[in-house]
């Protein structure tokens, strides 16, 4: 296939997703350049404003395989990753997979659970396999977690660790809708459930492929620097105590690819960056005492940076 092969398909999914998740165009993208970039999606809101009917409908019109398990305290590390059990018959242990095995797994409110749980899905949100009791399984392909946390401060709730939070290559919030997207809402649940208008318009191999191709996508050596600078200028930052790791500048390398794609071309130009940065950066850094004393917020932070690091003057590639 070619590039607006995969632009036309991309378009095709957003659409589908937009029948049942209404008003959050921009949302829907950044979670879908997520799951085709390899990636996983932290979702911070309140209860009610529709990150399950978000993660469902992409499961179906994407074709995948889903389990969404609501976490609270007494959920264990074994119900997630899956456990081994003697079978007197064979006189053998067998595996019994846990519910993290599937294509997109949502996980409810995240931040209720203990923190033992949580580092059950480090394994599998990096390596995309689970061990149990020596035995290492991978899980299937493609594979994307979609998990929800409520704000901080909510009853019952947990600080996830830095370690945990690094590997969501994005996190995002829904927010409450607009006037017109909230009279949208009441209108298409009259008398049916938006989820059934959403068609499957894609599979696994297709998102396999869509994956592949959006790895190879070319990036000039002045953008590989520029998202390098932005990286470094969070770590030198003097309101920043713990800047952005490897992994976010690789987060946001691999994103803009993707980005690139989405817009119909097979290079990255500044603005693929600058459009997804803040989203990629902001949960990855730590702000210090004095950004807290000055009541500045990460998001101004990232703004500042991205506006103070040189832009590379590039709009096509150079090869």
């Amino acid at each position: 296939m070619n590039n607006s092969t995969y632009t036309n398909k991309i378009n095709t999914v957003i659409s589908e997703v937009k029948k049942a998740v209404i008003g959050k165009d921009a949302i829907i993208i950044k979670v879908l350049l997520a799951v085709l970039c390899k990636g996983h999606v932290l979702i911070e809101d309140i209860p009610g404003v529709g990150k399950t009917t978000l993660a469902l409908a992409f499961s179906k019109a994407l074709s995948l395989e889903h389990n969404r398990m609501q976490f609270t305290p007494d959920v264990l590390p074994s119900d997630v990753t899956g456990f081994s059990v003697y079978n007197k018959s064979t006189g053998k242990f067998e595996f019994r997979p846990g519910v993290a095995f599937c294509n997109l797994f949502l996980a409810d409110e995240i931040n209720r659970t203990s923190s033992k749980t949580q580092s059950a899905l480090l394994e599998l949100m990096e390596e995309k396999s689970i061990t149990v009791d020596g035995n290492t399984y991978k899980l299937p392909e493609p594979y994307t977690v979609i998990a929800t946390q409520n704000p901080i401060g909510s009853a019952g709730t947990h600080n996830l660790p830095d370690s945990q939070l690094d590997r969501f290559m994005i996190k995002l919030s829904m927010g409450y809708p607009d006037f017109k997207g909230e009279v949208d809402i009441l209108k298409s649940k009259y008398n049916a459930n938006p989820l059934d208008n959403v068609r499957s318009v894609a599979d696994s191999s297709f998102i396999l492929e869509l994956q592949d191709y959006i790895s190879n996508v070319y990036v000039d050596d002045r953008i590989y620097e520029y998202v390098v600078s932005l990286s470094e200028a969070t770590r030198k930052h003097p309101m920043i105590k713990l800047g952005v790791s490897p992994r976010g500048t690789l987060a946001l390398m691999q994103l803009s690819k993707g980005i690139a794609v989405a817009m119909g071309r097979d290079y990255v130009i500044p603005e693929d960056i600058s459009y997804i940065c803040g989203d990629v950066f902001e949960h990855r850094i730590m702000l210090n005492s004095k950004a807290k004393f000055s009541d500045v917020s990460a998001s101004e932070i990232i703004t500042e940076i991205l506006k103070s690091v040189p832009v590379p003057g590039i709009s096509e590639p150079r090869r």
